[in-house]
């Protein structure tokens, strides 16, 4: 368990608490400094981390810990890693479900009044909002320390701390109030989602899609599932698969295997709602969320065309090559990348990483990277041409490397030629149609040539200069904060994660600038390859938690992939490789 500030002190008994606030009451709001520390609130202590310097700043950071077994919950519940990670989860969302419900809210000025936490979204995600351990469960939130204007409202505060927020913790971690079969259903269905995950491999497979998931999204702002309407998912019979599960049993859907797949059916039929889902699916999804049982193989990337982003030395001489005015692609850079050079970058950069399943949407890509027809071909030969097209690719990538591809498309029969697996969707609905498209490609066979050379090409490791990586903003502190879902602020600089779609969570997004910053300060100097240094990181993480990227306790960090940390690096415009 990490150990805030506070813990350094001596605990103190609650009565010190209330003193103190009858003692600051409409005093300045600088005065509220004197409540750090712990209390003793009997069932539970309470750390008061770091207090706000105005009621307009960040909230004030607190924390409860009660002891695991005072929360009377059974203790298999938090048996193995993966239960553990569902169960703070789910006693995240309790105890934001439970302040909603009890904290009176705004009282005085900015922020006053406020107690709250970094609630989840659709996915299940490891976070440090709640952390749990062999003898304690800790609840990290914020609290508005209430004021008129810059005058402290001590009373306020006195009802805050002694009579919501301990009302707070008995409806949120205790067993009573908090419902333990609710509970028990939450931690087996993400135990579940990561046992059919594990299980791809072994059935050849890089995705699986339940029966009766329901895909659709109630709106392109609102996540949860769409409540009318929605077409339960249906595999069809030659790609039905079977799993048996620890908890659910046997469960039946659609199997995606390895190799080349192809979505395709008529516009507004479900194509790129299909490949959403499996984007999403390399996370977990809680009970009602209608994608339970949609899981991608966790080496899955989203790509697509990024045009303007920035690009350092990645060799793109797979895809591109011939370039005008001799310019090298083996170590290709620019400041403001094509539709066609970002693709290619994405896919390399990816690949560099490890990600052994590639899913591509061909609305977001670009067209002259995707193909290049025979009557193109014709008119504008190979040597004039720097791009080969991803079709010529796709089934080399398969062969040499072993990394998959599925891939939405409704525009172009070509790649019928390179497909081993082909999903028509229709109202919402998936057939096999591998043998009519098979029997198609046959019939109306591709005038084109193959552009792709016998192999694929080779995938280049790149190594950073750590003179990129400095947060600071010239004489001033370090300065790392996520601005959205899709912005980082690091030091000067701004990074743009807009092309990352298999981002979720603002959490991620904030812990990715720290991981970031513990790379460069730990591993970027070391001249280790960018992949071996992030996974470095990973492992740090892996022993001692989200906790490790940051040197006091927070509470508002969720872990992101590497995939999505090596593409916010890869987006630095300071980023120097060697």
């Amino acid at each position: 368990m990490q150990q805030g500030t506070g813990e350094k002190n001596l605990v103190k008994q609650k009565d010190d608490l209330s003193r103190t606030l009858k003692r600051i009451d409409r005093k300045g709001y600088k005065a509220y400094k004197d409540i750090f520390g712990v209390y003793d609130f009997g069932g539970y202590v309470l750390a008061v981390d770091h207090v706000q310097g105005d009621p307009f700043a960040a909230p004030s950071r607190v924390c409860v810990i009660t002891k695991r077994q005072a929360t009377r919950f059974s203790q298999d519940l938090f048996s193995n890693r993966i239960r553990v990670t569902a169960a703070a989860d789910f006693l995240t969302r309790c105890f934001s479900d439970a302040a909603k419900r009890i904290v009176r809210g705004g009282r005085g000025m900015g922020k006053s009044g406020l107690v709250g936490i970094d609630r989840p979204g659709q996915e299940v995600l490891p976070r440090n909002s709640c952390v749990i351990d062999e003898d304690s469960v800790q609840v990290r939130f914020v609290v508005g320390l209430p004021a008129a204007g810059r005058t402290i409202l001590g009373n306020e505060a006195l009802s805050i701390f002694f009579e919501e927020i301990p009302r707070v913790v008995e409806a949120s971690l205790r067993v009573g109030p908090v419902d333990e079969r609710a509970f028990r259903e939450h931690v087996d269905a993400v135990e579940d989602q990561e046992v059919l995950r594990e299980r791809l491999g072994e059935m050849g497979l890089v995705a699986f899609v339940g029966n009766g998931s329901i895909l659709p999204r109630r709106s392109g702002v609102d996540d949860r599932p769409l409540t009318s309407g929605a077409i339960p998912f249906q595999s069809p019979e030659s790609l039905r698969v079977s799993v048996d599960l620890p908890h659910r049993g046997s469960v039946i859907g659609m199997g995606i295997p390895r190799g080349v797949t192809l979505i395709v059916g008529g516009g507004f039929h479900g194509k790129s709602t299909l490949l959403v889902a499996l984007e999403r699916g390399v996370y977990p999804h809680v009970p009602g969320d209608g994608r339970e049982l949609v899981v991608t193989d966790p080496g899955a990337v989203k790509i697509r065309a990024e045009d303007g982003r920035y690009i350092e030395r990645v060799n793109i001489s797979p895809f591109i090559t011939n370039l005008p005015y001799g310019r090298d692609t083996s170590a290709f850079s620019t400041d403001n990348a094509s539709g066609s050079t970002s693709q290619a970058a994405n896919i390399i950069e990816s690949l560099e990483m490890g990600a052994r399943v590639l899913l591509i949407d061909e609305d977001t890509s670009a067209t002259n990277f995707m193909i290049r027809d025979e009557r193109m071909q014709e008119l504008i030969s190979k040597e004039k041409e720097p791009i080969t097209p991803f079709v010529d690719k796709v089934k080399k990538l398969h062969s040499d490397f072993g990394v998959s591809t599925v891939l939405v498309m409704g525009g172009s029969g070509d790649y019928f030629d390179v497909a081993d697996t082909v999903i028509a969707m229709e109202n919402y609905l998936p057939e096999d149609v591998t043998d009519r498209a098979a029997e198609v490609a046959a019939r109306h066979r591709a005038a084109r040539t193959d552009e792709g050379g016998e192999a694929f090409g080779e995938i280049t490791q790149r190594t950073p200069v750590p003179d990129g990586f400095d947060p600071s903003r010239g004489k001033r502190d370090v300065k790392i904060d996520a601005k959205g879902l899709y912005k980082i602020l690091y030091g000067r600089e701004d990074i743009d994660l807009s092309g990352l779609s298999q981002l979720v969570d603002e959490s991620q997004t904030r812990a990715i600038g720290n991981i970031i910053h513990r790379y460069a300060t730990r591993y970027a100097t070391r001249g280790l390859k960018l992949s071996e240094g992030v996974r470095e990181v990973y492992r740090d993480m892996e022993e001692r938690g989200l906790d490790d990227l940051t040197p006091y306790r927070t509470g508002n960090l969720a872990q992101p992939r590497i995939f999505e940390v090596a593409g916010a690096i890869n987006r630095m415009r300071t980023l120097s490789v060697k």
